[in-house]
């Protein structure tokens, strides 16, 4: 779902909101990835487009800020190729572009897991639409009468800008942490059904194929994250915002950037009542690593 520049409502005092900003992946193998990555880089310098692609053996991943024609010109083009065909987009609006530079990268892994036997290509995890899902937790259940737990696959610092109320938080420091842990716990959803969720979907993805891998019954990932959610159905049964990874480093259910930031020195995330404490001094320093300079 594309949102309307025209309609999108502004910060207080903001200028209008003229860049769109989308995130994408998608599981396929992808070969000659040296011969990819300079089609890519052309493709998104020619267009000012700023941001992050990932080409991996296991598929691609993106971020990317540009005005609405060349992001839609850009998607035209990355759409041609059969294999990306029914890319699925998560889109932002804001005054700036989100990312201050363009890479092009090839990686292991669009997200990395050390869990080899997991391809999604052969075969993804059931996944529940938002829309769906906001009916389950409304109801407390799901279609079948069993109770919804909500399991996070994201680090610590990103759940603690905003999650879903009642979530499963393994206080994780990196995702291949999650497959032992997970595991570990396999007893605590006995008769219940376990929807994991991440910021755009592919993280959750990976989790629940695991999950399947090792014995769960009832999992599902949440089709397009957080993200996707706060499109369909705003932010009902969630707390705080979306922490992402551009400038603007957290979204609320409206998809407007906060006031939250990141802390220039330790990169960790500052609420904006944490930014009014002494310690935290605009580009120095935080409450997190004050005085450990």
């Amino acid at each position: 779902m594309q949102a309307s520049i025209e309609n999108a409502p502004a910060m207080p005092g903001a200028a209008p909101a003229v860049y769109v900003n989308i995130a994408a992946y998608k599981f396929i193998t992808m070969e000659n990835l040296e011969d990819l990555r300079p089609q890519y880089q052309d493709i998104c310098a020619r267009l000012g487009l700023k941001g992050t692609i990932l080409l991996t053996p296991e598929g691609i991943n993106m971020f990317l800020s540009g005005t609405r024609a060349n992001i839609d010109e850009y998607l035209a083009w990355v759409r041609s190729d059969a294999r990306l065909a029914d890319l699925e987009v998560k889109e932002s609006l804001s005054a700036e572009q989100s990312h201050r530079r363009m890479l092009v990268r090839i990686k292991k892994e669009i997200i990395t897991m050390r869990m080899p036997l997991i391809k999604p290509e052969e075969g993804r995890a059931p996944h529940v639409e938002a829309k769906t899902l906001k009916r389950w937790l409304d109801q407390g259940h799901d279609d079948n009468g069993k109770p919804v737990v909500m399991v996070e696959t994201r680090n610590d610092y990103e759940v603690d800008v905003g999650t879903f109320n009642n979530t499963v938080d393994y206080r994780l420091k990196k995702f291949t942490e999650f497959p032992e842990l997970i595991e570990k716990h396999k007893a605590d959803f006995d008769g219940k059904t376990v929807v994991t969720f991440c910021t755009g979907g592919i993280r959750c993805e990976k989790a629940a194929i695991h999950m399947q891998n090792i014995g769960y019954d009832n999992v599902y990932q949440l089709e397009g994250g957080i993200l996707k959610y706060f499109e369909e159905v705003g932010g009902a049964h969630y707390t705080g915002d979306c922490f992402v990874f551009d400038y603007r480093t957290a979204l609320n259910p409206q998809l407007e950037p906060t006031e939250t930031t990141q802390c220039f020195a330790c990169r960790a995330v500052v609420t904006p009542r944490q930014q009014m404490a002494p310690e935290y001094v605009a580009g120095k320093s935080c409450p997190a690593c004050f005085g450990k300079h």
